[in-house]
């Protein structure tokens, strides 16, 4: 089963169901991705991957044959990743969260800047991530700025990382509060923030966010709008159930979140992922079920109105749009 990425980058939103409308695709200004040779299997990623990408080519994993599906499948079962998950929680004397602030502070803090960043100083696997990331921050605006000028609007980036779109919300005039588990990540977007929203040519420069170091749990307030991006991949369905009952009730209007979608196929790539974990130490890696999600919001009074679906060859990302049932 060679895999060959020829996913669409469009994104159609659906209500009810229903097919809605399709966000324009846009490519990066700077970047042209070239298309993929490799007829190796890749790990599944997201912008939050916890897979070491970095070290992956086209000679790192075995090529997989068209009829071999069970015989993956027997490997698979024999290999633990739920052991190499075990011992990173005990090196940081903790679970999931430690483990996501240690990574996040310490050797991650490096490959995601400049994953998120603009620097050439990228491979072909993390050129396509920040690929992918940044059509989900493109059409999480889109979403937004859908429903009117965001002129004043109270919105919560929860998880904002270096600032991808925390920088772009105080642009179109959102009040900001934005938010991330690593000390790190928040110091790094508050440096961009400060450089990227400065006055200039007379103009009058936007309100600057608020940056604080906080977990998703420790989050508090009230907000027109709750924007959760890429961070679910860090946790179980039982811990994300109640981080999403907690996002919505910081949201008057909407909940715009995206996670890593648990599909046999996803998970058959997040397993081969698994079996080459690449030299340094990553965060662990969860895949969520639509069904999952919808049905978490569904406990505490919420619906899905708008959905979307955003592949790369190396990114995959559910986007929802959320708003009180």
């Amino acid at each position: 089963m060679a895999y060959t990425a020829a996913l669409s980058s469009h994104i159609p939103l659906h209500t009810n169901s229903r097919f809605s409308s399709t966000f324009p695709p846009k490519l990066l200004s700077k970047h042209k991705t070239a298309p993929f040779k490799t007829n190796s299997i890749p790990p599944l990623s997201t912008a939050a991957s916890a897979a070491d990408l970095s070290a992956v080519n086209g000679t790192t994993i075995a090529l997989i044959g068209g009829g071999s599906v069970a015989a993956l499948a027997a490997v698979l079962s024999l290999t633990d990743p739920e052991r190499r998950r075990r011992l990173q929680a005990e090196e940081v004397g903790g679970g999931d969260k430690e483990v996501v602030r240690n990574y996040f502070d310490n050797s991650g803090f490096q490959r995601w800047k400049k994953i998120y960043g603009e620097t050439d100083d990228v491979n072909k696997v993390q050129l396509d991530i920040r690929l992918g990331h940044s059509k989900t921050v493109e059409n999480t605006m889109k979403m937004l700025t859908n429903e009117g000028p965001l002129t004043g609007v109270t919105v919560c980036d929860a998880g904002c990382g270096t600032g991808c779109l925390t920088i772009p919300l105080a642009k179109e005039g959102a009040v900001v509060s934005a938010s991330d588990i690593s000390a790190a990540m928040v110091a790094e977007a508050e440096k961009q923030a400060k450089e990227q929203l400065a006055a200039g040519n007379g103009e009058i420069a936007p309100a600057m966010p608020k940056f604080e170091v906080k977990d998703l749990e420790s989050l508090d307030g009230k907000y027109d709008t709750v924007v959760c991006l890429d961070v679910l991949i860090h946790y179980p369905q039982s811990k994300a159930d109640g981080m999403i009952a907690h996002l919505a009730s910081l949201a008057e209007n909407r909940l715009i979140l995206s996670f890593a979608p648990k599909t046999f196929y996803y998970d058959l790539l997040k397993r081969i992922g698994e079996l080459f974990p690449g030299p340094s130490k990553a965060t662990r890696a969860y895949l969520h079920a639509e069904a999952d999600v919808e049905r978490a919001l569904s406990k505490v009074g919420w619906k899905i109105r708008k959905r979307g679906l955003i592949t790369t060859q190396f990114y995959f990302a559910r986007l929802v749009e959320a708003v009180p049932a």
